[in-house]
This record gives C-alpha cells, structure tokens and sequence, in this order.
C-alpha cells in the first residue's frame, strides 16, 4: 500500500537514460532500498515505456494545467466580460463553484489511475525506490543512481545549499535571506524631502509600476518563465538534456538559493581529458528566452572547455520568477557551487552570457572580481532605451519608473572588474542602434577617462559605424595605429600605478595620441561577430578577453 501511495504522488518520469558506465548490475525491481540497481541498457529501453492507464491519465492531466494555464493568463478579461454580463452573481456563482469541485474530484481520480498504473510498471517502481532511498540518504552511490533518470525537477533533491560554504561568511559575507547586495537606482530627486504627502502622491504610480512589472512586464522581459511556452519546447529540452547527460555525461544539480529558489544546473566536467582548457571553467548565462539544455552552453563545450549550465528562476526545473534579485541570489549560489563543491578556483573560472545574461555576469563580476574573465555576447549596456524602443512614447514615464525600479537590468553599473570581451552581433540596417556598441563605449570610458575624451570618443564612433571589415580596418590605419607604442604606454602606467581603474592614462598626451590609444583598446576589447542577433557563437569564434 506504501508503495501504491507513492507511485499516486510521486514525479512524471520522462526517460532513462542510457548506460554510461561499463560495469552495471544488471537490472531487477528491488524489494528493499539496499538491493538497489540502476537500469541497464540491454533490458530497458531508453525512453521510459509507461503504460497505457498511465500514458493517458498523464495525458488528461497535462490538457487541464494547459487549460488551467490558459485560464490563468485570460482571468482578467475573463472577470471583466463576466461581470458585464451579470455572471458574477452569488446565485450563478454557486452552481459554478459545485461544478468547479466536481471537476476537481474527476481529476483527482484520474490521478490515482495515473497511479495504479505506474504501480503495475516494474521501470517506474524501480525509479521510486531509488528516489525514496536518496531522498533518505543522499549517498554517492544513490546519487549516481538517480541521475540514470529524468523526472520532473520538483522531486529532485537539493544537492547544495547557499549557506554550505562555511568560509564565506568568515572572507566576504554571506547573503541575508532577502537576497544578496544588488545596486539600487538613485532617486530621482535627491534635494525633495520625502515627505508623507510626497509619498501618498506618488502611491498610484508605483502600485502601476508595480502591477505592470509583476504582470505583463516580467513576462514580455523573460518569456522563457512563461508555461505555455515550457510546455511546447518540453520535447526538445528533454532532447538537449539526454545529449548532455549521455553525450557529454552531464551532471544534474538542485542549488538552493538564498531567497529558497531551486536552481537547475548541469555540470560538464573536462579537466580529465587531454584539453588543457578543459583545466576552465565557464559558466553560461542565458538569455531572456534561453536554457541550458539547447542555450549557449554548447559554445564552450565544442571549444572542449568544462561547462556549468544553469536556468533562470522560473525557467524549466528552476523555481520562482526572474527578477533582478532573484536573478542575483541564482548567480550567487552558482558561482559558490563551483568554488566550493566542483573545485574550481576563481581564476580558473570563466564568465560567458549571452543577451540577457549580460546582468549576471557583470554582477558576478563585479561581487567575484578574482574571476578569470567575462565574455558578453550580443548583450547591452541598459534596458531602458530597449524597453522605450518597443513601447509608445506615450508610456515613456510609465516604462522607465517600472524598469528602474523593478526591473533595473543596468549593465553599466556592474563594469568594474578587468577582463571583458563584448562580442556583440551587428544589424547591417542600423549598426549604431545596437546596444551593445554603447556597453563598449561606457566601459572604455569608465577605465581610461582621459582617452575617451572628445578626439577618442569620436573615432571610436566612426570605427563602430562602419558598414564592413574593410571600412574598419580603413579607419583604423587612417590613423596609424602603432600597437607597439600603445602596448608600451599602457604597461609603463600599469607598472607605475597598478592595475585598477580607472586609469589617468592618456592626460598629458597629444590628441593623435588619444585616437591611436582609443581605436587600439576598442579593437582589443571588441570582437564583431557578424549574424543575427539569435544566431549562436561559432566555437572557433569563442576567445578568451585580451590582458595587457
């Protein structure tokens, strides 16, 4: 009966993955958590072979979340058009409310069908055995089990947890449970006094920003935490994960943030293999629309480099939604993932996003700044002139309170740390329009001041508006560029004042000087990629950032 109940209650299993190792009992259904024994290639199919009860109660119920889902999005339109109609009367509301709970009843029973038929599957009652054992055990040995299945995420047990490492507290200090330091926008009035009358005025403009930002805007921001849209690309991350679990052999991870978010993660180990960069580690952050199982995680590994994959909060297996300090606390537990349980020193950790993930990785550069290097591609400096673009001009206030305060996805801020490479795909029809070649001008500006004065800032805007690598290299031999000179500048003010920035470097020199200087680092901080803005990075073109 105990075991009944748990097939009733316990994870959609999706498949079992095939053997990876050579030496494996061979399979059998266990009578005790002790007798466990992983699937086995040669007796169970890769995929997992439910039965036909339970194949379509799973069925019936993923069409009602669908249903439910749907519903969920259309409430208010649906409340509104109820209430038009006169529907929402205590004696209409009734009967509906009977019909709700006897909808609720079939599907329960359908549940417990679901059930029986896993309960009559020798495949499933294995798996939950195994689940049962490590859920009480977490052993080696029961975790390296587990991981021959893929099941539903929620189930999974946590493996690290936010406040395991012991020596963060002690050297930088941990995180609270409201989340980790985050920059806040400034007010914008500083000489206002806020005084009570100031803040009731400005009540119905925030509870705006509020609703729009916790509604509609979250959504249109991070479309990958949408339902519906998880659910149609179900088949293909099921896909992506089997490659990288039987291909790469891949290891699945639960990470427990500090604000109690599950954070999905896939480690690909490469520091056993005769790749020297496999001794790296990268770690990817995706995009607005982006998981590990088919992201930009695949970059690095054809590039043969070790590879942590995580997903936002609210994308796939990670729970919550993928606000700025949630998106911060993810990246957090991360990175103390990586140092503290696989090993890996910070210099030997690497930093790569793509659009979006552009704010994590600058954040975790800027709170880990011992980082090797971060590489940002096809990112921005600021969401405010992107949400403005897309927005009437109408909403121009309405937009910028709500990002600023809610959504405040500010690259520039985080641009301390040395080490970037912003790799930042062109659009033919209006290169300047890219966002990205802005997050270059201000991180040349935040580090040599002097250089991006006016001459500098001017050439570099030309370089950046040409059409071509020809009219490029036009540019930058118009102004004989003397790498050497430059090269030997820029060690002789390191030498003299050391490494970090901003640098005065450039402040008693010519104005020819400053444009050979300005064109020189704007070539070595910015690799082009030619493509379209969702066209993945080509391995061969993954560099690591230029060091002086």
């Amino acid at each position: 009966m105990a075991k009944l109940l748990s097939c009733v209650l316990g994870p959609r299993l999706y498949k079992i993955y095939r053997e990876r190792d050579s030496e494996r009992a061979p399979a059998s259904v266990p009578e005790t958590p002790t007798a466990i024994t992983a699937p086995h290639s040669s007796s169970w199919d890769t995929y997992y072979q439910p039965r036909a009860l339970e194949k379509h109660a799973d069925s019936i119920l993923a069409l009602a979340s669908v249903f439910w889902s749907i519903s969920y999005y259309s409430s208010p339109f649906a409340f509104f058009y109820l209430y038009r109609k006169g529907y929402l009367s205590l004696s209409k509301v009734v009967p509906f409310s009977h019909y709700a709970g006897t909808l609720l009843l079939l599907l329960a029973g359908v549940a417990c069908l679901r059930g029986i038929g896993r309960w009559t599957n020798p495949q499933y009652r294995q798996f939950i055995t195994i689940l049962e054992a490590t859920h009480r055990n977490q052993s080696s040995e029961n975790k390296r089990q587990l991981a021959n299945y893929n099941f539903d995420f929620r189930s999974w047990p946590v493996d690290f947890h936010w406040e395991e490492p012991s020596s963060r507290k002690e050297s930088r200090g941990g995180p609270s449970r409201r989340g980790v330091a985050l920059l806040r926008p400034e007010p914008l009035h500083r000489g206002t006094a806020d005084t009570l009358l100031n803040r009731v005025k400005k009540l119905p403009c925030q509870i705006t920003s509020y609703l729009v930002a916790h509604t509609l805007g979250r959504r249109m921001l991070y479309p990958g935490s949408v339902y519906l849209l998880q659910k149609a690309l179900m088949p293909v991350l099921l896909q992506g994960q089997a490659r990288l679990v039987e291909e790469c052999n891949g290891r699945r991870a639960k990470l427990l943030a500090c604000d109690g978010n599950e954070i999905d993660t896939m480690f690909v180990d490469r520091r056993g293999t005769a790749e020297p960069q496999g001794q790296k580690l990268v770690i990817c952050c995706e995009g607005n629309a982006g998981f590990y199982e088919v992201g930009c995680v695949s970059t690095p590994l054809e590039a043969g480099y070790s590879v942590l994959g995580w997903n936002h909060p609210g994308f796939a297996g990670s729970t919550g939604v993928p606000f700025p300090q949630n998106e911060a606390n993810a990246m957090d537990v991360v990175v103390q993932f990586a140092i503290h349980r696989l090993g890996f020193q910070p210099q030997d950790i690497i930093i790569y996003a793509w659009s979006i993930g552009g704010f994590t990785a600058t954040w975790a550069a800027m709170s880990y700044p011992d980082v090797s290097a971060v590489i940002l591609d096809a990112s921005f400096d600021d969401l405010v002139p992107l949400a403005l673009k897309v927005m009437p001009d109408s909403w121009r206030g309405l937009v910028t309170r709500t990002v600023r305060q809610h959504l405040n996805l500010n690259n520039t801020e985080q641009l301390s740390p040395p080490g970037y490479i912003l790799l930042t795909p062109r659009v033919p029809e209006d290169i300047m329009s890219n966002r990205g070649n802005d997050l270059l001008l201000k991180l040349l500006q935040h580090r040599y001041p002097r250089v991006m004065a006016e001459e500098g800032l001017q050439v570099v805007r030309q370089w950046l508006e040409a059409s071509s690598q020809l009219e490029e290299a036009s540019i930058y031999s118009r102004w004989e560029v003397e790498e050497d000179w430059c090269l030997s500048v820029l060690r002789s003010y390191q030498a003299e004042h050391g490494p970090d920035f901003p640098w005065s470097v450039g402040e008693d020199m010519s104005a020819d000087g400053r444009r050979q200087l300005a064109l020189f680092l704007a070539r070595k901080h910015l690799h082009n990629f030619e493509a379209t803005h969702c066209t993945p990075l080509p391995a061969q073109n993954f560099q690591m950032p230029w060091h002086l």
